[in-house]
């Protein structure tokens, strides 16, 4: 017979430390979340002051955004306002009718120049279609009085019943 080798304490607690990071290595982790945490409610957004207009024009108001970030929470909070009727109140459900992502540019006077999809929820050309009204229809935003003019990108969570949420103000999703 051969003998067998005495282990060591260092031995057994190499062998314990093992186990106890395979083990740990199994513990379940929520995925994460595909979209970034809720933004603050419209209701938090401060109000953007006048920027000088024409005489006999509409006044518009000015965004003191540095950045395409900022400026979308200002876009975000005057498209909420155009639309009020229209936006879902509360979590949404998981599953949505569509979900599109666009950039949208503004010139210095707050109106829409361009309109590009990142992601076109192709089930759904209606939902293109009423975006890209909804977009125009909205103008004039904010002035970008500090960036001149900003092209700023946003996701569009749409309800089957036609109300939508923004992912900038999004309350989230159950």
């Amino acid at each position: 017979m051969t003998p067998k080798p005495q282990r060591t304490t260092a031995t057994i607690a190499s062998l314990w430390a093992s186990i106890a990071a395979i083990v740990a290595g199994c513990v379940a982790k929520p995925p994460p979340s595909p979209l970034p945490e809720p933004q603050a409610p419209v209701k938090d957004v401060p109000q953007a002051e006048s920027a000088p207009a024409k005489p006999g024009a509409p006044a518009v108001k000015a965004s003191q955004a540095r950045n395409a970030r900022d400026y979308r929470r200002d876009a975000a909070a005057h498209l909420y306002t155009h639309y009020a009727d229209r936006i879902y109140k509360g979590k949404m459900p998981p599953l949505l009718y569509a979900i599109g992502v666009v950039e949208v540019e503004i010139n210095a006077r707050g109106a829409v120049t361009a309109i590009r999809w990142t992601r076109r929820p192709t089930q759904a050309p209606e939902v293109v279609a009423e975006i890209e009204r909804a977009l125009h229809k909205a103008a004039p935003y904010p002035a970008p009085v500090k960036l001149g003019r900003v092209t700023y990108t946003d996701v569009w969570l749409w309800h089957s019943s036609g109300l939508f949420q923004l992912d900038t103000l999004t309350e989230g999703q159950y």
